[in-house]
């Protein structure tokens, strides 16, 4: 494998699976490229450089972490 450099250009793609994609998907909005569609949301991030792609990436998981948490607690469910 290529060894990545800061300036270089990065695609990354994330799909996961969940009971609720509506209400998860919300939380990408403002975050990212996405589909939902059967239960399932893709997750598309490209960025000019690694350390902004970094950055981008963990706002979009803690958005989803967040996004989860707040469902969970709202249905009375805990991990």
């Amino acid at each position: 494998m290529k060894e990545q450099k800061r300036n270089d250009s990065v695609s990354l793609k994330l799909t996961l699976e969940h009971s609720d994609t509506r209400s998860l998907s919300s939380s990408l909005v403002t975050e990212a490229q996405f589909v939902s569609k059967d239960g399932e949301i893709s997750v598309s991030l490209h960025s000019d450089s690694f350390n902004d792609a970094r950055a981008r990436w963990n706002s979009i998981m803690r958005a989803l972490i967040a996004s989860d948490r707040s469902l969970e607690a709202t249905r009375g469910e805990r991990n």
